[in-house]
């Protein structure tokens, strides 16, 4: 049987040579490619046509949500595995992009590539603590998507915090963070929704009805 051919997007070196060790040491695995950025990911994918992804979202350029919503648009047979360290709502606007496995990167090596073999034979697979934020999510009914799924809870508050006019300095005040934790916030806002500065972030954010109250 011809082994899993993956494609590694991470923009961590270290991370990326403990993968390789990893897969390289079994069988049915092989690493066919490294990307940095979420450009080269696309880029790679189109090219290499691997099985599987393991892609990291928070990459320089384009984010790991916006790379699998490419990667899978444009070859759907590609599954997209999410590693990550976000254990959060983020999850829903990766499977939204077309992703089919979801799981933490402090996950034990049989863990992942189980999950590696999963997405491979187009099954849906999440870490057990991921699992359990999507069944939580289903089981309240039919709850209303966040707003700005691909923000964290305290991404879209910071946001909402800006929308009324609040500076990096009152944000951090009013939420009881470091100026520089909200300079961090309010960086991967930018980054995650794709705009230039704060006032087209403001911009967004009052067009999806958040700021209202002060």
């Amino acid at each position: 049987m011809n082994p899993i051919r993956i494609l590694i997007a991470d923009d961590h070196p270290v991370f990326r040579f403990g993968l390789c060790a990893l897969l390289q040491a079994e069988p049915d695995t092989r690493v066919v490619g490294e990307a940095t950025t979420g450009e080269e990911a696309v880029a790679l994918a189109e090219r290499l046509q691997p099985d599987v992804v393991l892609m990291d979202l928070n990459m320089p350029g384009m984010n790991g949500i916006e790379a699998t919503r490419h990667i899978v648009a444009a070859n759907p047979a590609i599954g997209v595995l999410v590693l990550t360290m976000f254990d959060d709502d983020t999850v829903f606007a990766a499977m939204r992009a077309g992703a089919r496995g979801y799981i933490l990167k402090g996950a034990e090596g049989e863990e992942t590539l189980r999950a590696i073999r999963a997405v491979a034979h187009g099954e849906a697979i999440f870490s057990p603590a991921v699992a359990a934020r999507v069944m939580a999510y289903f089981s309240r009914g039919k709850p209303s998507p966040p707003v700005f799924p691909e923000l964290t809870d305290r991404e879209r508050e910071v946001l909402a915090l800006m929308a009324q006019g609040l500076t990096n300095q009152a944000i951090a005040e009013r939420l009881v963070l470091s100026p520089k934790t909200v300079r961090n916030h309010v960086s991967n806002i930018f980054s995650k929704l794709q705009v230039a500065d704060r006032a087209e972030a403001i911009i967004r954010a009052r067009e999806a009805g958040l700021g209202g109250e002060g």
